[in-house]
């Protein structure tokens, strides 16, 4: 059901500036689980690797930008880090 409210989304721009993590593993066809295991991974690597996100207390958020360039670094794309 996630997927389906997440697919409404036909473009980048038509995405929130910060996604849940549950709208971000939409995004990515993963399941939640998953998604916030990168989001750990990420603040325990500094950044090396994973999920980028920031923090607002305890609510995790994923720039919309950031899940551009963490896809692209895995296709090894041209906003590649």
């Amino acid at each position: 059901m996630l997927r389906d409210t997440t697919l409404r989304y036909a473009t980048w721009d038509g995405l929130p500036l910060l996604l849940t993590v549950e709208q971000a593993a939409g995004v990515l066809q993963i399941g939640r689980s998953k998604a916030y295991e990168l989001t750990v991974e990420w603040e325990c690597t500094k950044g090396g690797s994973g999920l980028p996100c920031v923090r607002f207390g305890t609510q995790k958020r994923i720039p919309r930008h950031a899940l551009r360039m963490y896809i692209d670094s895995l296709l090894g794309g041209p906003e590649a880090a």
